[in-house]
């Protein structure tokens, strides 16, 4: 049952409780320490994953075949973009508009086709040792949030390192690094009245009373006041002090208040999950997270469409995009929009991809949405894409390309370990870096991959 602050003497136990917040694995004291050897000169940078997990077809978002046979182009039809050569699915819109913002990743590729295990792969890099069809695997070694939150360090304003807008992918797991690194879960944005339910952080103490300076002040000094004869507070420094007034501080509340967005804006991003969990990202970001996934599979409560694993069984491919494409579209827009207005273009990566692409050949069910047959596309991972912009990359491109009819890459091939390359490059996280696993065996944060060198 969470602890809150109430009348009478504090338990010294309570006050260690607030005054040692653990984040990212170091006390607040340890972390202004640190930061006072350091300094505050490093540049701030972060990443925003819109995680479709799930699957996206390649070939109705990113890498559409026009020209190939029916049975392997779909339903959907290309648009031009702003860029002379680049087309997507008719249902982007506003990106094909801002093409010159963002590049597309069309040569991703690896070998593991259940979810889990492809999960796994993109998000940390590490193969799967035994594959599990069922998609049941959770994974042994941390994913690159965790990992980021471990290298940087709690931060001494308490800003967490690594969230999760909605939620947090389910199949990694922070292992050797400690539960300390597991994202922090917002809950859902869009609705009314949001406010995260566990934004007391580790300390379990009544968000009002956390906010309320005057209050933890009082009982500060009071505790000071009951332990002083006995001289129990001697190993309580400045730092220590410090890192307890810093638990007053609203900067981490006021992070999370979307309600301070003009209502323009966050209508420009659309009302719905994934443009008010982008917006949410782009606040995280400014105020110094290092890594904020958006769950972009999180089912919408009027619509049917939002899962990406787009079986003939379960989807017909049209009807599903067509209701979920402008959302992603809007929010993707709108955050890219935002983020060159705020002049936070080379600080802040977005990344959406899932974790493998659909079958080239579209596969048929009985007839299921408006009495149309479902057409659907069963799990590939042998290509698929990625959208990527911002983050002082080379924006306006394609990077690689797949067969004439989306089938394996033919140019530039791009695996997993590259795109975490790329995203550990402007974190400035050395992937080569050695991590003690539960044994003490050194591990490195990548076994291997380099950033991708035509975004460079």
């Amino acid at each position: 049952m969470p602890h809150t602050l109430c009348p009478g003497p504090v338990p010294r136990r309570e006050f260690m409780r607030v005054g040692m917040l653990a984040l990212g694995g170091l006390t607040l004291p340890e972390l202004l320490r640190r930061r006072a050897v350091a300094g505050d000169g490093a540049r701030q940078t972060s990443v925003i994953l819109f995680w479709m997990w799930g699957g996206p077809s390649q070939l109705e978002t990113y890498d559409m075949k026009p020209e190939a046979p029916q049975e392997y182009r779909g339903p959907l039809s290309p648009i031009r973009t702003n860029v002379p050569g680049i087309e997507i699915c008719e249902y982007l819109p506003l990106q094909a508009q801002m093409a010159d913002k963002f590049s597309i990743i069309r040569s991703l590729h690896h070998e593991m086709a259940a979810h889990n295990d492809g999960s796994i792969e993109v998000l940390t890099g590490k193969t799967p040792r035994i594959p599990d069809p069922t998609s049941q695997a959770r994974s042994e070694h941390p994913d690159f949030g965790m990992v980021a939150s471990h290298v940087r360090g709690g931060r001494a304003d308490g800003m967490p390192q690594y969230v999760g807008v909605q939620r947090a992918p389910f199949m990694t797991m922070p292992g050797y690094l400690g539960v300390a690194h597991k994202a922090f879960e917002t809950g859902d944005p869009s609705k009314s009245g949001f406010a995260p339910q566990n934004l007391t952080l580790a300390t379990g103490i009544d968000n009002d009373r956390l906010g309320d300076r005057k209050f933890l002040v009082g009982q500060f000094d009071r505790f000071r006041r009951d332990l002083d004869l006995s001289r129990s507070l001697d190993g309580v420094d400045s730092f220590r002090s410090a890192a307890f007034q810093l638990l007053t501080s609203r900067k981490v509340a006021d992070a999370f208040d979307i309600q301070q967005e003009d209502p323009r804006l966050r209508d420009r991003y659309g009302r719905h999950r994934w443009g008010q969990s982008c917006l949410m990202a782009r606040r995280l970001a400014e105020a110094g997270a290092a890594v904020i996934n958006i769950d972009a599979t999180a089912p919408n409560d009027t619509t049917k469409n939002f899962s990406w694993d787009d079986h003939a069984g379960a989807f017909h491919l049209d009807y599903a995009q067509r209701e979920r494409l402008p959302q992603v579209d809007q929010a993707l827009s709108a955050l890219v929009q935002d983020l060159h207005d705020r002049g936070l273009q080379n600080d802040v990566l977005v990344l959406a991809c899932g974790e493998f692409g659909r079958t080239p050949r579209v596969t048929y069910a009985p007839k299921n949405f408006s009495d149309q047959p479902g057409v659907g596309r069963d799990h590939w991972p042998q290509a698929f894409s990625a959208f990527i912009a911002g983050g002082g990359l080379r924006m306006g491109q394609v990077v690689g390309a797949t067969t004439s009819k989306s089938e394996y890459p033919v140019q530039n091939p791009v695996t997993p370990q590259d795109l975490l390359a790329t995203v550990y490059r402007h974190l400035g996280i050395d992937p080569q870096r050695m991590i003690s696993d539960f044994s003490g065996r050194p591990v490195a944060i990548l076994p291997d991959g380099k950033p991708i060198a035509q975004l460079i």
